[in-house]
Parts: C-alpha cells; structure tokens; sequence
C-alpha cells in the first residue's frame, strides 16, 4: 500500500509538471485581460476628467499645486486625481489634442482584452501621436487667448517655431504636416479624388438612365405583396421602382406565376443578378441551360524579384572572396629627394634670345613669346606678327635645331586649340618623374574609369590619366633602350594601385623571358592562364597562340552571355549582375577584365605569323565590349609587324623615340617620334593630337615590393582559368577515347547536340550547368563517337545525326558493337 502510494503521489507530480506550461499560458492570459479591463477603465478616467476640465478647469486650477492638501476642494469629476490628469495632459501637455489620448489607451486595452496581436496598433500609436503634436501646434497658433485648446506644449513650440521662421515660415510648417497626415494616412491623392467624382459622375448617369426607361426595368419590389391560398382576390398592390407606380394590370403574369410555385408570403424576384466578386461564380437563370460564369482574376505581384533579393541581402560584391584585401600603399614605391623642376632662368633667356634671332635672320617678326618648363622639355609658344605664314616657320626646324644646338626640336605649327605656335626644347638638365608622384596624384587617387593607367607628365607638369577601357587597346613601340618596358611596368603598376584582384585579370606574353617575371608572385591574385599549365606568364611561343585563341573562345562565350541579358557592354552586365537580375544557375556569373600585355610583338610575328595576327585582328575588332583589351608592344615598327588590321584596330598608340621618320609614321601616322630625346619621352594619340608625355619611372626594386605585399594576402585558389583550347593536334588525338572512359552525361549532351542541332561547349555549359572544361571533353568525346564534326574555329561543330530516333539506334548499335 504504501509503494502504491510513492507511486501514485510521483505520477501525480509529473502530471502536474506536464501541466505547469499550460497554466502558465493561461495565467498570462489573465494578465493580458486584467491589464487591458485597466487601460479601458483609465481611458474612460481620462474621458471624465478632461470634460470636466473645459468646465471647471479655471476654479480647480489652485487645488491642484497641493493635491496633499485635503482640505482644499475640487470639481472635477474625478476628484483631485481627475484634476491632476487634467493639468497634466491638457494645461502642461497637448491642449484639447490630448482626448486622442482617450482613443489610443481604449484600444491598447481593446486589444489585450480581445487577445489581438497588439503590432497592429503600431501604426495608429504613431499617426495618432503625430495628430496630437500637430493639432496641439496649430491650436497654440490660432487660439492664442485661450491656452488650454493648445497647452503648454503646443504653446511653447510654437513660440519655438516663430522665433526662427515666423508666422509664415509656421504655417507653411503646419500646412505640410496637415499633407503628410492626409496622403499617408488618410490616403489621399489625386488619383483617388478625381476617381471619387467619375464614379459620383457614373452612379448619377444609371440614376438617370432607370429614370427616363420604366418598362425596361425588371428589378421590382416585391416586398408588399402578401400572396394567400384562401384569398381569391389579390389586394391591388403598389410596386415602387425608383420614381414610378404600376398597378395590378401590369403584374398580372408575374402574380400568376407566383401563385403556382407557392413562393413564401414575402417575395424577391430579379432577373438580372449583378455579380460584384472577384472570385469565380456561377450563376443559373430561369432556364436550366444558361449558365453565367465569371473566372477569377489572376494574382498580380507588386514586387520585383531581383529587387527583393538586393533588399534582402544586398547587392553582389565581387570581391566578397578577397574581402580583407589591402591596396598596395604609396610608399612602396620610391621616394626621391631630387625630384621637382628647376627653372634654369639663364637656359630660358637663352634659348629664347636664339629662337627670336634665328626668326629674325629669316624675316619673320615675333609679337609675343612664352615658356612652359616640364620634367624633361620646355615648351615656347611664339605669335607671330601679322601675315606670317606658318609653313615658313614650320620648314625652319632645323635651322633653330642648329642655333640651339640641341636634339629633339620639335615645331607644333599651330597648337591645337591655341593660336600659337610651339617650338619644344629638350632641358639641358631634365627632371625624372618618379612613378610615386603620378600615383600620388588626386588626378589618379580620384580618377572614375574603369582602367586608369597614369602615363607620366606633360610638358605643363600635370599628370596624364588615361582609361585603357575606352582607348580600348594600346599599341606601343620604340627602339631599343627607350622605355617601353618601364612603361609597361607603369601601366601594370596603375592597375594594381587601382583595381581589385575581382576585377581584373592580366595575360602576360613575354618571349624575352626576363621582362614581366616579377609577376609570377601575383598568379593566384592578378593573372591569367589555360587549364593545366603550370606557369601564368607565358614564354612559349606556341603556347602563345593557344592562349589567343582561348581568349577569342572566352570572347565568344561572353557575347553569348551578354546575348542573354539582353545588355551591350560589359559594364551593364556586371551592373545587372550585381542587382541579381541574372540568375548564376544559367551560366552567368561577374566578369573580371582581362588586359592582354605582349612585351614584344615582332618575335611573335616572326615565329608564328598568321596564327598570332588573326586571333589578335579577331580580339582587336570585337573583344571591346565583353571587357578584354590589349597591350602590345614592340621595338620594330615595320609595316610586316604593325600591318594594316594591326593599326586600323589600335587607335590609341604610344610612340617613344624610334630612329627614322618612316618608323615614326608607322607607329603614329606621322613624324615626331624620331625628335624625341629617349628615356622615357613619348608622344601618346588616340586617334586626335599628339600629347608630349615624360613616361613615369618605376624601377625594378619597386615592382618586386608591391607584388610581394600583394602575394602575402590571401589569394585565390588558383589564376583565372581561361576557356580549354585544342588546335588541330589536340582534335586529331581526341578521336582516340575509349568508350569505357565516357563521361555519365555523355547520352544528356548528346540528346542536347542533336536536339539543338549545334554542336559547342559552352551550350553544353548552359544545358547542364557545367564548367568549360568538363564540357570541352564531351564535345571531344561525341566528336570521337562521330555525333559532331571536327574543329573549325570559333564556329560551332556540324551534328551527323538528325533526330532523337537516330541518335538512339546508333547508341544501341554501338553497344552491341562492343
């Protein structure tokens, strides 16, 4: 007995403990109700005692300062707790505004005692607040002589108010607020007015219409008719339409049929139904084979879908991965001490004592003539007098040239968008601009281009920013020892200053081995390059020309993606992208710009010919708007290596000191080149005027610092994979793969190819949701079984099999083959 007992008494507890939680959902329940009878009761205390303020307010006003005071009286409704409320809501808060108080605290207790989720009160809490604020400033305008309509402070405000705009700056004020209230809350607009009235307009026009045409009306009331089996006789009714009476005559039919389907004493009758739902209904009339049905109307979504993932998650970030990344800093590069132009007073008076001299020596008068000191030459803008031909200046080059005996004299007859002539003079002392001071520029710093690229300085000492995506590619030449190496430092050296590793991509081509090593260190960050090699900076030759042609596949995939979006440059894809309006499932993802950097073009030429200049030509004349530009450069400016399709795709060119004018006009189109004085002086067109620049310097211990601090960061798994590329040997030794090996989605891509009718990887890509290489090796597999054909370019391969049926016997047939 007693163990049953210990038993039972457990088995009580734990029905107890399993209880517990329920109690004390209902014991909050309580609390909510109880809470909520409260608010009710203390809104109806608030009602009370405000009413009986407006009318014994004044008498009661000396009771309230000491409400300890019992001998003192009041005649508030509510006693000195009543007069309290009163004061302090009315007289020290909103004026008569505070009976929306009244309002606010009945429906907080409302919605607790009727358990309603009190997140739907949220919005009258705050419109009602922003009611009281208003009403207690407008009444603290207008009702100056009576102080409780306002209260203190509404009073105060607006007093507040007038100090700093006045009674009109107030008002204004007022009258905003009274806008945001009645467009936000109350819905008002001018949609909704002038919808308001052409609705009054329509509903008095079928008043109207029921008027003026009686005997079509069929909606009678049928109301006072009182149809009785022991009456012989109908009383005679009255039917009312809207303005008219009809006697029992005109019903008579109506009654009789009444009468024989014995309808209840009270009647209603319509043969016109108006269906106001939007739901489906079907409605049937007098006849069992006339049905009306209405369909319901389809579901409407408001909200865009790319715009509610961006309001969810944000934008896309590309350099999400590398979020930590860290900009190379200034002083990486080197500072140098002697760095800023000298002017040389003695050199300018000189040189320009000489250059008036010569002039006058072959009777040409001078009215004016100026000097503008560079880094490395000088510019002297002369006008000549009246009726002065500039031909005649311009044929006396070398004459000055001999009178200032110095290299590089260079006439610019006359200078584009002045009306002078400038005769440039190499300084005998030129200043080396360092590669820190164009970087450090608020020109570069500030620059909003897509690939800036800080060349140098001009002769007037500013620094030269260009954007290499609007050039949109860069031919560079010059002779030996000139610069064009440290200028494709400087150009790479902008882009790393500038551009996140998600941004941009390098392919580096250097037969000369040594030039673009430094490099290396930045694979996983910065570069480019195929599948399964294993350096990014590109030596060999032959690997060359499978590079370029992996990039014109890459273009060709691009422009299929760019189709797709429906955008026309690269820039607008990447911005679609970023608002996820493309969806990564269908093969779109960012792309990166990728800058192609030959260092030197004629070995290439040399070597290889045409199978380098025709995916270059096929880059040059289409690659500008999928975001792939290029650089090359090169030390022979001959018409065999810069050939005709080279130069018409290359509008931007950069020419350093070359030896002969014929080379200069194979690189610029005209001469000038073979006057500069080397080390870094250029002449820089894009298909307008030559600029004069003094390329930025930037040594070889400055670019191993700054691709040592990149490659100490985190990196990427890998470089950039570029599109697989298998030439004419790759495609020959492909054919030899063993059915065993093939792929799983090998009988998938073949309903694909067949179905589609076109044989290429990158639909495979898209279909199947694959990457370029798995998809390279079945469009080499099916080409091996002989459902496509061979290689031919950046054409897609031709398909041997029609349809689906063929496909499948030649699969069968080729399984009992084996």
């Amino acid at each position: 007995m007693a163990k049953t007992t210990k038993k039972e008494t457990t088995a009580d507890k734990k029905g107890t403990d399993k209880k517990s939680p329920e109690k004390n959902v209902a014991r909050k329940k309580q609390y909510k109700v109880l809470f909520g009878f409260l608010l009710i009761l203390f809104s109806i205390a608030l009602l009370v005692s405000f009413v009986s303020f407006f009318i014994y307010g004044q008498e009661d006003q000396s009771a309230v300062s000491d409400l300890l005071d019992r001998e003192d009286t009041v005649k508030n409704w509510l006693g000195k707790f009543g007069a309290y409320l009163a004061d302090l809501f009315i007289y020290r808060g909103f004026g008569a505004a505070s009976f929306v108080f009244v309002k606010l605290f009945f429906l907080s207790g409302a919605f607790l005692l009727l358990d309603l989720p009190l997140k739907k009160l949220k919005n009258t809490w705050f419109w009602d607040l922003f009611a009281i604020i208003l009403l207690s400033i407008t009444f603290g305008f207008f009702a100056t002589t009576l102080p409780e309509l306002g209260g203190t402070i509404g009073y105060e405000m607006n007093l507040f108010f007038q100090d700093y705009i006045g009674k009109t700056g107030t008002i204004l004020v007022l009258i905003f607020g009274l806008l945001i209230y009645i467009i936000f809350k109350i819905k008002v607009s001018p949609d909704s007015i002038k919808s308001f009235f052409e609705k009054k307009k329509k509903d008095i026009t079928e008043d109207f219409k029921s008027i003026s045409t009686p005997n079509n009306s069929t909606d009678y009331n049928l109301e006072e008719f009182a149809v009785k089996e022991d009456e012989e006789e109908i009383e005679e009714p009255v039917l009312k339409t809207s303005q008219f009476e009809i006697n029992k005559e005109a019903l008579k039919p109506t009654i009789e049929k009444a009468s024989e389907i014995n309808l209840e004493p009270t009647i209603k009758e319509t043969t016109s139904t108006p269906i106001a739902s939007k739901e489906l209904e079907i409605i049937e009339s007098t006849s069992d084979d006339f049905v009306i049905e209405k369909a319901t109307e389809e579901d409407i979504v408001e909200e865009n879908l790319a715009a509610k993932l961006v309001a969810d998650f944000g934008e896309f970030d590309p350099t999400l991965e590398l979020s930590n990344y860290k900009f190379p800093t200034i002083d990486l590069l080197k500072e140098y001490k002697s760095v800023g132009i000298t002017i040389n007073q003695e050199e300018l008076e000189e040189n320009k004592n000489r250059i008036v001299e010569t002039l006058k020596n072959y009777k040409i008068e001078i009215a004016q003539i100026k000097a503008t000191v560079g880094p490395s030459v000088t510019l002297y803008e002369i006008v000549p007098e009246a009726g002065i031909r500039i031909s005649k200046i311009k044929s006396l080059e070398d004459d000055i040239a001999l009178s200032l005996s110095a290299l590089g004299i260079r006439i610019i007859a006359p200078i584009p968008g002045k009306g002078t002539i400038g005769i440039e003079v190499p300084n005998k002392n030129p200043t080396m601009v360092p590669m820190r001071t164009v970087i450090s520029a608020s020109k570069f710093q500030e620059a909003e281009m897509e690939l800036p690229i800080a060349l140098g300085k001009t002769i007037s000492n500013e620094t030269f920013v260009v954007d290499l995506a609007k050039m949109p590619h860069l031919l560079m030449a010059g002779a030996t020892g000139q610069g064009k190496s440290v200028g494709l430092n400087a150009v790479l050296t902008s882009l790393l200053y500038k551009k996140h590793p998600a941004e941009v991509k390098f392919v580096l081509v250097d037969p000369k081995k040594v030039e673009l090593t430094l490099f290396n260190k930045i694979e996983r960050h910065y570069l480019a390059k195929l599948p399964d090699t294993e350096d990014a900076i590109i030596t060999d030759n032959n690997k060359v020309i499978n590079t370029l042609n992996s990039l014109c596949v890459e273009m060709d995939n691009r422009y299929n993606l760019l189709k797709d979006a429906m955008v026309r440059n690269i820039k607008e894809y990447n911005e679609k992208f970023k608002s996820r309006k493309l969806n990564p499932e269908n093969g779109h993802r960012f792309l990166p710009y990728i800058v192609l950097v030959v260092d030197e073009f004629a070995d290439l030429i040399m070597t290889a010919g045409k199978e380098v200049e025709t995916p270059i030509a096929r880059l040059a004349q289409l690659a500008r708007a999928i975001g792939i530009h290029l650089i090359i450069a090169t030390q022979r400016p001959s018409v065999n290596v810069i050939t005709g399709i080279i130069k018409a795709n290359f509008p931007a060119r950069i020419a350093f000191r070359v030896t002969s004018k014929i080379d200069s006009r194979t690189i610029l189109d005209t001469q000038g080149a073979d006057q500069l004085i080397g080390r870094g002086d250029l002449l820089y067109t894009n298909g307008n005027d030559l600029v004069r620049v003094q390329c930025a310097f930037v040594d070889t211990p400055e670019v191993e610092r700054i691709v040592d601090y990149i490659g100490s960061q985190k990196a990427y798994a890998s470089a950039y994979l570029l599109p697989e590329y298998i030439g004419e040997e790759g495609s020959s030794t492909s054919l030899e793969i063993d059915i065993s090996e093939r792929d799983t989605l090998f009988r998938e891509a073949a309903e694909i190819i067949v179905t589609s009718q076109q044989g290429s990887a990158s639909l495979l890509q898209r279909k199947l949701k694959l990457g370029y290489n798995r998809a390279g090796r079945l469009i080499d597999q099916l080409e091996a079984a002989g459902i496509v054909g061979p290689f031919e370019g950046s054409k897609a391969r031709s398909v041997n099999i029609t349809d689906l049926a063929s496909l499948e016997q030649f699969l069968n047939n080729e399984q009992n083959n084996i």
